[in-house]
């Protein structure tokens, strides 16, 4: 279960288009997250681990050692 308060401008909108179409409220917000939840993670969790490889607690590895790891020639064009 989810309770959002929104902005009053933001509910209006929504209340608008939910009479309009003859849908609810809750199945436009619900089309909302499913359409951009990917993206959220995508940025907040690369933020995060951005954070943790600036801070220390992350370390990182060179494309060159996956690449061998899972058996890739790192060519170089020119």
């Amino acid at each position: 279960m989810l309770a959002i308060r929104l902005p009053d401008k933001l509910e209006k909108r929504l209340a608008r288009l939910a009479k309009l179409t003859g849908r609810t409220k809750t199945y436009y917000a619900r089309e909302a997250i499913v359409q951009h939840l990917d993206e959220l993670e995508d940025i907040y969790l690369s933020e995060k681990r951005l954070e943790a490889i600036r801070a220390g607690r992350t370390k990182t590895i060179p494309i060159e050692k996956v690449m061998r790891r899972y058996g890739l020639n790192p060519e170089v064009d020119d």
